[in-house]
């Protein structure tokens, strides 16, 4: 007796077998995937933190070796030639190649952050590490340059405080120092980006570094006035933006200019985008990534 009232109320109490495949409450429904409004901020900022960190981290061959560098450059073209080397464009030549040293400073190192960091995770296999994540192809471009233009920075200012010393250079024009600065440390980023992304192998990174890296950087003016330069190669000089670059920087401290200064900013912002552009349409591509 006791068992049957037992069954009964038990059947009474919880649904049939029908009624529990049926009932909503109890259907598996897959878990709908995160939707970020907009940009992904926090995983912006986790990315960019990772590359900052990434060169802070071993500092001494990041940071001080590139201003060991620079000040062996002063030794050379400043100590060793004092009384001997000529000024230029009307300045003391310390205070003239200071300012081109420290540009040249800004473009290595924001080149080789963003492309050792891109190569390295491919050939180790941790480029996983970013593309799972729900980054946006908008988003890998941003942290990998803007991480790459800060070590820019971070060494371009190392090096102007360890140079200053030897030169005793001024301010002329903060903004044109800023904004050449800046545009100077992303462009090369970006650059160095489309390079990670198109190599394969150190090997190649080693060519764009030795081949076309260095020779733009080291003709551009770095050490002397293209207007010494005869022609056509003053011309030919006035295409290669790092030129303008070093150009409008140094005019940043001195005043003075080899160049046109509009057609300077205008050359040099309108390539950082068109680089940015095409960083971005690989990344969403997944080219040399994802297969």
């Amino acid at each position: 007796m006791g068992r049957d009232m037992t069954a009964q109320i038990l059947t009474a109490s919880s649904p049939s077998a029908e009624t529990a495949v049926a009932s909503p409450a109890h259907r598996l429904t897959p878990v709908a995937p995160r939707v970020y409004g907009g940009v992904n901020w926090e995983g912006l900022k986790t990315l960019y933190l990772k590359e900052v960190r990434r060169f802070w981290k071993v500092g001494m061959q990041t940071v001080a070796s590139p201003v060991i560098t620079v000040l062996l450059y002063m030794l050379v073209f400043v100590v060793a030639t004092k009384g001997v080397r000529p000024g230029a464009s009307g300045v003391p030549f310390p205070q003239f190649v200071a300012p081109g040293l420290i540009m040249m400073s800004i473009l290595n190192n924001a080149f080789a952050n963003s492309s050792s960091s891109l190569i390295q995770a491919k050939i180790m296999g941790t480029s996983p590490d970013f593309l799972t994540p729900p980054l946006s192809a908008f988003e890998l471009c941003a942290g990998f340059s803007l991480g790459a233009a800060t070590r820019g920075i971070v060494v371009g200012l190392v090096t102007a405080i360890a140079a200053w010393p030897f030169a005793r250079f001024g301010v002329f024009n903060l903004l044109a120092i800023l904004y050449y600065g800046a545009v100077a440390s992303l462009l090369m980023g970006l650059v160095g980006v489309l390079t990670g992304l198109w190599a394969e192998k150190f090997d190649h990174l080693a060519t764009v570094t030795n081949f076309v890296v260095m020779p733009l950087t080291f003709i551009s003016g770095t050490f002397y006035s293209t207007r010494a330069l005869p022609e056509p190669f003053r011309s030919i000089t006035h295409f290669n933006p790092v030129f303008y670059l070093i150009d409008g920087f140094r005019y940043g401290f001195i005043g003075h200019a080899d160049g046109d200064l509009l057609i300077g900013a205008l050359y040099t912002g309108g390539l950082t985008l068109i680089l940015a552009v095409v960083c971005w349409a690989i990344f969403r591509s997944g080219w040399r990534l994802k297969t």
